[in-house]
């Protein structure tokens, strides 16, 4: 098959990408709704154990019994570090911020992504990748405006979780040839034993409620499913490709943060998140053009 009659990368890899930015989204309101009683080592504990009690009989099932047998574990190591070092800057700055906003922030990702594709991935990104995550950096700026309800020195944990994120994007991508029930496992293994070493600290929290004890099985839940679509999805298409569409997300944080926390974001806000949308949709435009489909 030639590369014109050859199907597009983001026929298989988009749907996947989709409701891995669903599930995520709905692990992220879970988390800020937990995080109103809870200590926040206690919800990263929860979302990285449940994770591991979820995906580790599901990657051994499917994956076969070598799944947990890897050449590159320097790389997964990393890889799930920055998964964790994400999620807890990411939590942290829920703990302040709405959600809409806040998911806003973590947007800076694809100005970072772009920025390291070449040198952590060999892959050169082409102008109107790097005219989209300008677009979408001003958005950012926007939204994070002084006088802003993210003006915040909380705002600095989203800067750092988005530093993060992009990097665990980009290394999942150089993982793509590896098992992806291999770095599903990985990425629970890894937030599981560096967050229990933490637990000690919380000794007198206190036993969650029977409602909140769900919510917190179904942090775990919500984050294997949504990173192994995620995973999937990396491995069938470019990281920089891909990665516009992750402002999808920020649909879902809105209405999650409308329904569950009564916060909407306000004009100038709404303004900036439209700005990161529509630079995300612009280079969705330019891609198909490119590709003539």
């Amino acid at each position: 098959m030639t590369d014109a009659n050859r199907p597009h990368p983001l026929r298989r890899a988009l749907p996947l990408f989709v409701l891995a930015g669903l599930f995520l989204a709905s692990l992220d309101a879970t988390a800020k709704w937990l995080l109103r009683e809870h200590l926040l080592v206690l919800v990263i504990w929860a979302r990285y154990a449940g994770q591991m009690l979820v995906v580790t009989p599901f990657a051994v099932a499917a994956g076969g019994p070598g799944v947990l047998h890897t050449r590159r574990l320097p790389l997964h190591l990393a890889r799930s570090a920055m998964l964790l070092l994400a999620t807890i800057c990411f939590f942290g700055g829920l703990t302040y911020l709405p959600l809409a906003e806040a998911t806003s922030i973590s947007f800076l990702a694809p100005l970072f992504v772009v920025a390291l594709s070449w040198p952590v991935l060999g892959e050169r990104a082409p102008r109107a990748r790097w005219a989209s995550a300008i677009a979408g950096f001003v958005g950012v700026l926007i939204v994070l405006r002084p006088g802003s309800a993210v003006f915040h020195p909380a705002a600095l944990l989203m800067i750092g979780m988005a530093l993060a994120d992009a990097l665990y994007g980009l290394l999942t991508r150089k993982l793509a040839d590896e098992n992806p029930h291999t770095s599903l496992f990985y990425s629970a293994l890894v937030g599981t034993v560096g967050v229990s070493l933490a637990l000690p600290f919380t000794a007198g929290a206190g036993l969650p409620s029977l409602r909140d004890g769900a919510l917190f099985l179904l942090l775990g839940l919500l984050a294997g499913l949504g990173h192994w679509f995620l995973i999937r999805a990396y491995a069938r298409a470019p990281v920089a490709l891909l990665t516009p569409f992750s402002y999808l997300k920020m649909l879902w944080a809105t209405l999650y943060g409308w329904l569950l926390f009564g916060q909407l974001p306000d004009a100038i806000s709404g303004l900036g998140m439209a700005v990161i949308v529509g630079s995300g949709l612009a280079l969705a435009w330019f891609e198909r053009r490119r590709v003539g489909s």
